[in-house]
This record gives C-alpha cells, sequence and structure tokens, in this order.
C-alpha cells in the first residue's frame, strides 16, 4: 500500500494503476462502514484507492473540525490489512492553494435539510468530491447510505456535469442497538450513546407504520418525533419523509419513500434514514 500526499504525485503513479479504479472519499477516523465501502471496492475493482482528508469547507464556522477525531496511524493499519493500493492525504494547503476561490454548488436539493441546518456544506462536499473525482480519474466512487442527502448531491452532480464515475451507495452500517455508524459517535459519553439508540427506534416505528397500511404522511413524522421526545437526552432538529432522489418532502406515501432525521445529543449532532418499505 502507498501512501501519497501530494496532488502531482497522485497524477504521476496513475499511469500504472489497472483499470477499474475504485474510490473511497473519507475524512479517516475509520469504522466499520468505511471499511464495508473499501471491502466493496476491491470485490468490484482492480485499483483501489482511499482519500483520508477532513475537508475543512464542509464545516461551519462553529462546528467540529478542530476536534474532529482523527487516528492516521490506525487507519492505515485497517487499510492495509484490506488490501488498499493506495491512499491519498493530502494536507489543506495542497485541495485549497491560497487563494481559492471556485465552488461547486447543487442547487435547490442542497438547500434542503441538512443544507439549511448547516450552511455551506454542501457546497464543500460538492466541491471536494469534485475534485477528488477529477484527481484520482475513478471508474467508481463508494458511499453509505447513512448520508443519504450527500449521496443524492454527489448522484445529481455526477449526472449534471457529465462526471466519469459511477456512484455506489452502500447499505448503512449500524451497531448492535441500531444506531448508524458514525465517526462523531466518538463524542457521546457512555449515557448520551445509549440514548442515541433513539434515532433508529425512530426510523424503526416509521417502517413498521408503513408495513401496517399506514400512507399518511403526517401521522408517520409525528411518530418519529414522538419517539425521539421520549428520549430526554435528545433533541429533534427535523423529521421528514421524502423522495430519496430529490428530497421533495411528500404529501402520500404511494411512490418510493425515505424516512429522514436528525437528532442533537449533548453537543453531537447525529442524521439517520430509513427506507419506507414492505
Amino acid at each position: 500500500m502507498e501512501v501519497i500526499r501530494e496532488i502531482h504525485e497522485l497524477k504521476a503513479r496513475q499511469a500504472v494503476w489497472n483499470s477499474p479504479v475504485g474510490l473511497v472519499p473519507t475524512m479517516g477516523y475509520l469504522h466499520e462502514g468505511h471499511m464495508a465501502l473499501v471491502r466493496r471496492a476491491r470485490q468490484e475493482t482492480a485499483t483501489v484507492v482511499v482519500t483520508i482528508f477532513v475537508n475543512p469547507t464542509q464545516f461551519g464556522p462553529s462546528e467540529d473540525f478542530e476536534r474532529y477525531p482523527r487516528a492516521f496511524g490506525r487507519d492505515l493499519d485497517l487499510l492495509r490489512s484490506a488490501g488498499v493500493d493506495i491512499v491519498f492525504a493530502p494536507p489543506v494547503s495542497e485541495m485549497y492553494p491560497d487563494p481559492f476561490s471556485t465552488w461547486v454548488e447543487v442547487e435547490e436539493l442542497g438547500e434542503l435539510f441538512e443544507g439549511v441546518s448547516r450552511p455551506g456544506h454542501f457546497r464543500g462536499v460538492a466541491t471536494v468530491c469534485n475534485k477528488l473525482f477529477n484527481l484520482v480519474s475513478a471508474d467508481r466512487a463508494y458511499f453509505g447510505q447513512k448520508d443519504a442527502q450527500q449521496v443524492a448531491i454527489i448522484t445529481k452532480m455526477v449526472c449534471d456535469l457529465n462526471m466519469k464515475p459511477d456512484i455506489v451507495a452502500i447499505t448503512t452500517v449500524r451497531e448492535p442497538d441500531g444506531l448508524a455508524m458514525s465517526s462523531r459517535n466518538a463524542y457521546l459519553n457512555p449515557q448520551q450513546r445509549a440514548a442515541a439508540a433513539v434515532l433508529f427506534r425512530a426510523l424503526n416505528t416509521a417502517c413498521q407504520l408503513y408495513r401496517d397500511g399506514c400512507r399518511d404522511v403526517a401521522m408517520v413524522t409525528r411518530a418519529i418525533a414522538d419517539i425521539v421526545h421520549e428520549e430526554h437526552l435528545a433533541e429533534l432538529d427535523y423529521a421528514a419523509v421524502v423522495d430519496p432522489t430529490s428530497f421533495e418532502e411528500l404529501d402520500t406515501l404511494e411512490r418510493p419513500a425515505l424516512a429522514i432525521l436528525a437528532v442533537r445529543i449533548g453537543t453531537t449532532r447525529l442524521i439517520d434514514n430509513m427506507l419506507l418499505k414492505e
């Protein structure tokens, strides 16, 4: 496994890569959710490139960029054992040379839900993914379904800009109590960690209502909110039922639907989603 930190070196190595090339963009502090992406890429592509880059442009001024968990040595050990070929881990100055003034924005879709709660977040995500796609020239790029709106935005960007990679979304990997795996789970103390299982309970309740025949969106979203409000350590940011592609809120449940929510527990903000299906 080769670790590359500079763009010119990354480009120079591409001449000897075997195709197809799979890309797994990460911010490091890897967990089983990330490794599921890596294993899928290893199965489907000849050259696997994993990026480790805590992208400052997707963090707001009051968010957790400085304290975002990092464990670079441990990450490398995990990736090496998974058979990764290339790790690209550039410094911020390499990705955003001063002055930097070009941005990618996915309008409308990027202005909903997480786009409201975290202004500028998706501009940073779209811009860095655009850069990584161009730098790696990957045939496939792998993302976790936990960040469903991010997946929808990146898919839309690739389609609109006629970009190369096929976007592959992998089912959310969960802890035994259902909590979606996330690097930010490390922020939770034991009491908060126990409380965080409320996200999965709320989404499961929504799914059960749907399986029982409920097609009333207001009833489903109210049930999600009620479950979250029962947990005194949890504060609901939003709960909604949306189209999985456009993230447009639905009036009825007569077509594919995704239940989404964001919850704050202490100072930690967690998101999750679940497809409503029989």
